[in-house]
C-alpha cells in the first residue's frame, strides 16, 4: 500500500492514521484553491523572512547615515533610506520578526483563552454562561482597537504591553464561537456515553469538546490576524505599540508621513508590507473556511 492510499483509507486503523489522512486532505483540499496557495506562500515567505533575517537584510535595522537620508530605491538600497539614512529594506525585513511575534503571542494567548471560556460557558449552562457571556458581552460592545487604546494607555506603551492589550480585546470572539459549537455537541450521544463512563466534567472538556472546536477556531484565527496586524500597526502609528529604534511597520509609516509628498517610499514601503501580509492572512483564512466547513466534506 503507497503512503497516499494509506492517508486516504476509508477505515483507519489508529488515531494517528485518522488524523494524518485528514490533515492530507485538507493540504490537498488547499492546494485546488489558488488563492489559499498564495496565502500560504505569503505566510511561509513572512515566516522565513523572519527566521533568516539577518542573513537577508544587507544593512542594520538600526544602523544611521545620515550622508544616506532619504535616498530614492536603487540597486544600493531597494526601497530607499529614510530620514536618518537607515535602509528601508533592511527594516521591512527584521520588522517581520515584530510581525510574526506580535500575531503568535496573541494567537496563543487569546485562542486558548477564549476557547476555555466558551466551552465551560456552553457545557454548563444557567448562571455559569449567563456570567461568563455577560463579561464576553462587555467586551465585544466596545471597538478592538479604542479598547486597545485604553488598555496600553493604561499599561503603557511598549510591544510587550501591545501583545496584551491586542489579546485582551480579541479572546470574546472564541469565546463565542466556542459555546456555540459547545452547545450543539453537550448532548450528543458520544458526550452522554463518556458521561455515563464517570468522566468528569474537565474530562469532557477537555479531551472531547474542545478538540471539536478546534477547526471552526483555526478558521477565525488565521481570518483574525489580519486584524490583529492592522492593529498592531495602528498602535505603533500612534507611539503606543512597538518604540523607536524598534523597525515596526506601523511605526515605520508613522516616521515617514512627514515626507509622504516627495519622498513616498519612506511611509509607502512598510505600507505595502502590511497589506501583502495581511492579504495573505485572509486568503488563507478563506481557503481553511471552505475546507473545514463540515458542509463542504461531502462535496
Amino acid at each position: 500500500m503507497s503512503t497516499r492510499d494509506w492517508l486516504l483509507e476509508d477505515s483507519p486503523t489508529s488515531r494517528w492514521q485518522a488524523n494524518a489522512g485528514r490533515a492530507y486532505r485538507v493540504f490537498t483540499a488547499l492546494l485546488r484553491n489558488p488563492l489559499s496557495v498564495l496565502g500560504g506562500v505569503i505566510i511561509l515567505v513572512l515566516i522565513l523572512t523572519a527566521i533568516f533575517a539577518p542573513w537577508i537584510a544587507p544593512y542594520s535595522a538600526t544602523g544611521q547615515s545620515l550622508g544616506n537620508r532619504l535616498l530614492s530605491p536603487s540597486g544600493e538600497h531597494w526601497m530607499g533610506t529614510d530620514e536618518l539614512g537607515r535602509d528601508i529594506f533592511s527594516r521591512v525585513i527584521y520588522g517581520s520578526q515584530i510581525t510574526l511575534t506580535i500575531v503568535g503571542l496573541v494567537a496563543l494567548i487569546s485562542a486558548p483563552l477564549g476557547l476555555l471560556v466558551g466551552a465551560i460557558a456552553g457545557y454548563f449552562g444557567g448562571w455559569t454562561d449567563r456570567v461568563l457571556m455577560g463579561f464576553t458581552d462587555i467586551f465585544l460592545s466596545m471597538p478592538k482597537l479604542i479598547l486597545a487604546l485604553a488598555f496600553v494607555a493604561a499599561l503603557g506603551p511598549g510591544i510587550n504591553n501591545a501583545i496584551i492589550a491586542i489579546a485582551i480585546t480579541s479572546w470574546p470572539a472564541y469565546a463565542r464561537i466556542a459555546r456555540a459549537e459547545t452547545l450543539t455537541i453537550r448532548n450528543a450521544e458520544f458526550i452522554q456515553a463518556v458521561q455515563l463512563q464517570g468522566a468528569n466534567p474537565v474530562r469532557v472538556i477537555v479531551q472531547h469538546i474542545l478538540p471539536l472546536c478546534t477547526s471552526s477556531m483555526i478558521v477565525r484565527v488565521t481570518l483574525d490576524m489580519a486584524g490583529v496586524i492592522l492593529t498592531a500597526a495602528g498602535l505603533g502609528f500612534i507611539g503606543l505599540g512597538a518604540q523607536p529604534p524598534l523597525p515596526e511597520w506601523g511605526a515605520m509609516i508613522s516616521r515617514g508621513r512627514t515626507f509622504i509628498l516627495d519622498q513616498w517610499w519612506v511611509a509607502t514601503m512598510p505600507g505595502f508590507a502590511i497589506i501583502i501580509v495581511s492579504l495573505g492572512f485572509c486568503f488563507l483564512g478563506d481557503g481553511l473556511r471552505d475546507v473545514l466547513d463540515p458542509k463542504s466534506e461531502g462535496k
